[in-house]
């Protein structure tokens, strides 16, 4: 199914199961598949980035892209494939890619975050990203990983099941990626440039879309909406992700109820629901059963934020809209004048559904995918993680609470950007002058976090990480903070999943929460929201050498520092460390 395509955009293919498991290769026209030594295959793709211009709300811009496409394209593979990925750059800007939840086992000169696992691609420069799909399925995506450019640089990873496994659900009919995303008419650099450059917020985005398109509910825009074409009678799974930059995301289709069978590729204890939340970085795989009838009606298919920052923030609706066929020889009015039901999303800052539906995530937790949750712990964190701010430079005043600069930052530390990259710094023993490995385990100033603030919110600066030992049981609980006020943070780590074991709200109680902590089922993410007030408890195993990013996935406050990294070491054996980097690294 092609959805109203415009110049720039690619065309949204609505994908049989015949055409993924028999087709790969003709759908992503790859010049070869080669066999791999873990008898997956190596899939080769070409991603040049390139300017492209393309109108949305009846705006014309050029948009730095992938191939020309936004969203840009699909990544599909088998479990157990390896994936090269030459990135060729034309544009001025610097650029890195990242492959957003994929393990990097041993692979961690792919992960792609600028300054943390290599420098960024410069203008005529190409790079060459070479990893494995391992131990996963489901649905992930890739992203820029440098300023903002993951704006308009994203798009899906469908990863399969290896082949003759088959789901552990029923299956379906067709396959549906919908990729969310986040439009400004501005220049998404400028927004931050300017917003790091007054201290203050940025400016908000102008559109939610869907597949790249707003949808009616926006001005000049009717055109530019995303149309998904249905049978009755049919299951359909729809592979959700959030590329928004700044914002959780509500996800309802009018009279219909989902079924939720996959968070962040991996297999969950399947519910049904008639709302989604996702955060920027989390994606689900949910199942869609049509009525048995043609229903003389359309449906739309809507996404609107769930916010509980102070700050101002994009309060309006993105839709699409899910049309029936009509069965052959049926009489009745055209698709246009059939009447077009809403859905009712929750209120914009209803915490209590979030709450409930966050609880619903379960791992299967069987003997085909266990939930290898640590038992033990053997390095325990604290984590606060908050909104503070710095001084204005050059005695100016700035557009924070104040007049001061707006900053974030874990245990009262706001991320520097190293001017080299990380994991390279610590490869080749080069880290004096770079980074520390005194990242302080738990706060250094402790308060109650989610009462009364402290009367100084000044957070420092620096580029210090956590060292751990391979294969170290880890816990690591995220407290949000109240310095500037309470609010949800999208939590996203590089290179592991974690369970969530434990969350509440309030101030965690290490003498009492971990009573409640759940060690059979927890759910395995590599996204997770921080509820607002309150804690989220995580556990993993640091069975992956090398430096790893961990951070808000709002990225207005990892621009202001919300971020931090894991340096963890090498193992004994040789499948325990981390081999030299590829010949084409770029250099800073």
């Amino acid at each position: 199914m092609v959805a109203s395509p415009i110049p720039g955009s690619p065309p949204i293919f609505c994908l049989s199961i015949r055409a993924l498991l028999l087709g790969l290769g003709v759908f992503l026209q790859l010049p070869g598949l080669v066999l791999a030594k873990n008898t997956g295959i190596t899939r080769h793709y070409t991603f040049e980035i390139k300017l492209q211009k393309i109108t949305r709300l009846c705006h014309t811009k050029s948009i730095v892209s992938v191939n020309g496409m936004l969203p840009g394209p699909p990544i599909i593979v088998r479990e157990g494939d390896r994936v090269i990925v030459k990135v060729v750059n034309h544009v001025q800007n610097n650029v890195t890619l990242h492959w957003h939840g994929i393990r990097q086992l041993l692979s961690g000169w792919a992960d792609g975050p600028a300054y943390v696992t290599q420098c960024p691609i410069q203008n005529g420069q190409t790079y060459v990203y070479n990893f494995t799909i391992t131990g996963q399925r489901g649905t992930l995506f890739w992203h820029a990983h440098i300023s903002w450019l993951r704006s308009t640089l994203y798009g899906p990873i469908i990863i399969l099941p290896k082949r003759n496994v088959s789901y552990p659900f029923a299956k379906p009919y067709k396959e549906v990626p919908i990729i969310f995303g986040e439009w400004w008419n501005s220049d998404p650099e400028d927004v931050i440039s300017q917003a790091l450059q007054t201290g203050g917020g940025p400016n908000i985005s102008d559109a939610y879309t869907i597949n790249g398109f707003p949808g009616p509910l926006y001005n000049c825009s009717t055109k530019d909406t995303f149309k998904l074409k249905v049978k009755a009678g049919k299951t359909y799974l729809l592979r959700l992700i959030n590329a928004a930059v700044n914002d959780d995301l509500f996800f309802s289709i009018a009279d219909h109820t989902l079924t939720v069978v996959d968070a962040d590729a991996v297999y969950i204890k399947p519910f049904s629901t008639a709302t989604l939340l996702l955060t920027p970085g989390q994606t689900a795989n949910v199942l869609l059963k049509t009525k048995s009838y043609y229903p003389n009606a359309s449906f739309l298919m809507a996404a609107r934020p769930y916010a509980t920052g102070l700050a101002p923030f994009d309060g309006s609706t993105t839709a699409g809209i899910l049309e029936y066929k009509k069965p052959y020889n049926y009489s009745s009015v055209s698709i246009k004048q059939l009447p077009l039901f809403k859905p009712t999303l929750p209120a914009i800052n209803d915490t209590s559904f979030v709450t409930n539906f966050t609880k619903k995530f379960h791992s299967l937790a069987n003997s085909q995918y266990p939930a290898n949750v640590p038992q033990t712990v053997g390095k325990r964190l604290l984590f606060t993680i908050g909104i503070g701010s710095s001084p204005c430079p050059g005695n100016n005043t700035c557009q924070g609470p104040n007049g001061i600069k707006l900053a974030a930052a874990i245990n009262n530390v706001s991320f520097t950007m190293p001017i080299t990259a990380l994991l390279e710094a610590h490869f080749f023993g080069r880290s004096n002058g770079i980074y520390t490995a005194d990242f302080p385990t738990n706060p250094p100033f402790p308060f109650n976090y989610t009462g009364s603030p402290p009367n100084n919110t000044m957070v420092n600066n620096g580029t210090k990480l956590v060292v751990l030992p391979f294969n170290t049981s880890v816990e690591v609980v995220l407290q949000d903070t109240n310095l500037l006020g309470v609010e949800s943070h999208p939590f996203h780590l590089h290179g592991f999943n974690f369970f969530v074991v434990g969350q509440g709200f309030g101030n965690y109680d290490p003498n009492k929460d971990p009573a409640n902590f759940n060690l059979v089922d927890p759910v395995e993410r590599n996204t997770v929201g921080v509820p607002p007030g309150g804690w989220m408890a995580l556990r993993f195993f640091a069975d992956n050498p090398g430096v790893w990013l961990m951070h808000c996935h709002f990225d207005i406050h990892t621009s202001w520092g919300l971020r931090m990294a894991w340096l963890v070491l090498n193992g004994e054996t040789p499948n325990q460390k981390l081999p030299p980097p590829p010949f084409d690294l770029p250099k800073c």
